[in-house]
């Protein structure tokens, strides 16, 4: 048996359905309890499915747009002020490997089994929804269980800190929503779609995080717009990805300018006002080197004016790596949202496009563009969302009453 005959043939497609079952039992609880732990996770799914990667020509705009991220980045630590303190410690290095790695997970998607796969949706579905009614325990009890959790393992937690741990498990959530719902819609347990809804503005007002809402309402509006407008709301989307990509630096310097910006930071919090002093420092610096950018992760070394990074991926990117960054990215983003066209309304293109709004949300004001667990949470989004993408409607829901006694689930559709 030739290599190719193998990794096309049905033991193949079965380790895929097993993979991404075990992958999907554990994105729950790890959500729960150490969603930094997402990058092992989505590498170990990546490696075990390795040779099954392939790159179709509907693929080809969003993996040319990553290897030229990749390879731009890589190249930038050549005028980086970052250092690394070693070769595997270079974001360039695990950038490329993440790649590699998550786009094998998710082309395992496509050469799963058909009931395996089922079974992985219906494991990640529930896995969701035990999520859901932790957050909801948790936002009730104050981190309560989590604390618990950790007292008994020998490493206690201050309550502050329980809380801010346990919020990150919303911000999951609140990304893998769209694909868990739709998993249980066609699997014929809406109920649990409302549960995980549920889990998600209970934990954002128990656990003091309102992005997660604002994340959720927009998810919200955009999967009913994709459903309702199934060509034009995914292209709308898309331009509004690359506007915020290419245009952000632009807008951000035109409303300092007019002095808008100013009265506006006078009237928000004390946690927008520091976005929006990072925001301000990185529109400056990114005028500084609009072209090639600073370098990557050179963010790190513009402190005190930008700690960290400047809690938006658009400038970021920008900061970064240049208009080739940003022109890649956008690239990329377009070309997902592109993948939700459809010729007809399809509840798991409005998935797919709720699970990119929710996460380009939280881009846009929370989280570093290169951390690694955020990474594999957008992949983990990806991969549900194209398994879930899979499943046909429940037999339950699609046939009258009277036939549904006799009646099995259908096939899963390729």
């Amino acid at each position: 048996m030739t290599t190719t005959s193998f990794i096309g043939g049905a033991g193949f497609a079965r380790w895929c359905a097993w993979v991404l079952i075990f992958g999907a039992g554990l994105a729950g609880p790890l959500g729960w309890v150490g969603p930094l732990a997402f990058a092992v996770l989505l590498s170990i799914v990546g490696l075990l499915t390795l040779p099954g990667l392939e790159v179709r020509e509907a693929d080809r705009p969003a993996a040319l747009a990553l290897l030229v991220l990749v390879i731009w980045a890589a190249g930038s630590m050549l005028w980086s002020p970052y250092e690394p303190e070693a070769l595997w410690s270079s974001n360039a290095v695990k950038l490329a490997c993440q790649a590699v790695l998550y786009w094998a997970a998710f082309s395992a998607v496509r050469r799963a089994e058909a009931q395996g796969l089922r079974l992985a949706m219906v494991v990640f579905m529930w896995g969701m929804s035990g999520l859901s009614v932790m957050l909801i325990i948790e936002a009730v009890t104050g981190a309560a269980v989590y604390q618990a959790l950790r007292q008994a393992i020998g490493d206690p937690i201050r309550p502050d800190l329980a809380v801010r741990n346990v919020a990150q498990g919303v911000f999951v959530l609140a990304v893998l929503w769209g694909p868990a719902a739709l998993a249980a819609l066609r699997l014929g347990w809406w109920q649990l779609a409302v549960l995980m809804a549920a889990g998600v503005v209970a934990g954002g007002v128990g656990l003091n995080a309102d992005a997660p809402l604002i994340a959720l309402a927009g998810a919200s509006l955009a999967g009913a717009a994709v459903y309702r407008w199934p060509v034009i709301a995914p292209r709308v989307l898309g331009a509004g990805a690359g506007f915020f990509f290419l245009a952000t630096p632009l807008i951000l310097w035109t409303l300092r300018a007019q002095g808008i910006y100013g009265a506006l930071q006078d009237r928000v919090s004390l946690s927008w006002s520091m976005r929006m002093d990072y925001w301000s420092y990185a529109v400056d610096w990114i005028s500084d080197k609009p072209l090639k950018g600073w370098g990557l992760d050179a963010s790190r070394m513009f402190g005190p004016g930008i700690r960290l990074h400047p809690h938006d991926a658009a400038l970021q990117v920008w900061l970064e790596l240049g208009v080739i960054g940003a022109a890649a990215a956008t690239v990329f983003w377009v070309t997902i949202f592109h993948r939700q066209e459809r010729s007809h309304p399809d509840l798991g293109a409005a998935a797919g496009a709720a699970a990119a709004v929710s996460y380009l949300t939280f881009a846009a004001v929370s989280f570093g563009v290169w951390q690694e667990w955020w990474l594999a949470l957008g992949a983990l989004a990806v991969v549900s969302a194209a398994a879930a993408q899979r499943l046909p409607v429940a037999a339950r829901l699609a046939k009258p009453a009277s036939a549904r006694r006799a009646s099995t689930y259908p096939p899963i559709s390729e």
